[in-house]
């Protein structure tokens, strides 16, 4: 049972990274500083093989509506992506890709509905951003170098993913360490750098808790892993940049509730500084947010 006491012994034993200063991150031409206002980024999927059904977007119209009601749920950006990231999911070419996602990014983009868009092909991210996207979701690393340059080339934002593979389509199974942290920092560090040095103007880094897990793991030992590394998330700090993770759904645990696993992790999130959250259920995670923002712990003087 996770109580005060794991907590504060958590951020004692880091407090250097809790205390390190991050970078505010960029939507268009807005900065927020993440400390003080979490960024929600709403989930639209144009693929139908995606894994959380109530995201899947059958077609443009139903991607523009359900874009804007998550507007007005509460989120400040919304994640397009016309191809699974699960492993055996069915693969959408480059043109496939492009050919859906223009067309809704262009469309958001004229009604004031900032776009994120997910790729890890240059190609389809070069597309989204000249239809207007304002953030790259980057689920890959190959190409990686080009994909910045690009970026920077169109003032966008980056959210940066741990990806070890080429793309977060490989089929790879993600090995679990007792302390997740400095693989982390390892992966993220130098990309940051070479990032930055084809002009990328605002970056966030995103450890991956959606991708990689294979069969072969205990779905406990996974929601155990995913509460532990948003608890952690703040020790990543020391990158300078935000941190931005997705909210687990916990199906093993919330079962016929697992549309409100969301708002349960964003409290979990929050508390370990996650600044940007990457959801599907915006009005509970916009929720969620608000009491944490309304919560304030008074902490009683000495008595006269």
């Amino acid at each position: 049972m996770l109580t005060l006491l794991d907590l504060a012994a958590l951020v004692e034993r880091h407090r250097a990274d809790f205390d390190e200063s991050i970078a505010d991150f960029a939507i268009d031409d807005r900065g927020f500083a993440t400390d003080v206002e979490p960024i929600v980024m709403g989930v639209v999927n144009l693929s139908r093989d995606s894994t959380y059904r109530e995201s899947i977007a059958p077609t443009h119209a139903d991607a523009i509506r359900r874009a804007r009601a998550m507007m007005a749920q509460g989120a400040h950006v919304v994640d397009i992506g016309a191809e699974s990231s699960r492993a055996d999911a069915s693969r959408a070419g480059v043109e496939k890709q492009i050919e859906s996602l223009v067309p809704v990014i262009e469309e958001l983009t004229d009604v004031g509905v900032p776009t994120s868009i997910e790729s890890y092909e240059l190609e389809v991210i070069r597309a989204g951003l000249q239809a207007g996207a304002a953030v790259v979701n980057l689920t890959g690393t190959k190409d990686e170098s080009a994909i910045y340059e690009v970026i920077g080339e169109y003032g966008a934002s980056l959210v940066m993913c741990f990806t070890p593979g080429r793309t977060v389509r490989d089929d790879l199974e993600i090995q679990i360490s007792q302390d997740p942290v400095p693989a982390l920092m390892e992966h993220f560090a130098p990309r940051i750098s070479l990032a930055e040095s084809r002009g990328v103007r605002s970056i966030a880094v995103d450890p991956g808790l959606g991708f990689f897990y294979g069969s072969r793991l205990d779905p406990i030992r996974k929601i155990q892993y995913q509460a532990q590394v948003l608890l952690h998330s703040f020790r990543l700090r020391s990158l300078g940049k935000p941190i931005c993770q997705i909210m687990p759904h916990g199906f093993d645990i919330f079962q016929e509730e697992y549309a409100t696993a969301e708002g349960v992790f964003t409290v979990l999130g929050a508390l370990g500084g996650v600044g940007i959250l990457r959801v599907h259920e915006v009005a509970r995670v916009a929720a969620s947010l608000r009491l944490m923002q309304a919560v304030c712990v008074q902490v009683p003087g000495p008595v006269d």
